[in-house]
């Protein structure tokens, strides 16, 4: 799922992570690998938001899913895995 400006604010509010910029040149190379996605990096490594069920009526939200993991080698790769849920639930109530 693609973020707008509000739901990524919202998100990093939420979220200790660190937003891929769209002008970075991994950008397209990310979009061929795991499609049109906003991403993000952790300290566990590259991650999506992907619509969630609501914790609460009238609340959207959205699921950290890890897509990558960084390694221990000097210096750290990302290793790319199944789509793993976090367990991050992102609460975008009033977004637009």
């Amino acid at each position: 799922m693609r973020l707008n400006s509000t739901l990524v604010e919202r998100t990093l509010a939420q979220y200790p992570a660190r937003l891929v910029p769209e002008n970075d040149p991994v950008v397209p190379k990310l979009v061929d690998l795991f499609g049109d996605h906003t991403f993000f990096l952790d300290q566990n490594g590259l991650n999506i938001v992907e619509p969630a069920e609501p914790p609460r009526e009238g609340v959207e939200a959205g699921q950290v899913v890890e897509l990558a993991h960084w390694t221990d080698a000097r210096p750290p790769k990302l290793v790319p895995h199944d789509p793993e849920p976090t367990g991050v639930v992102i609460e975008f109530e009033g977004a637009d």
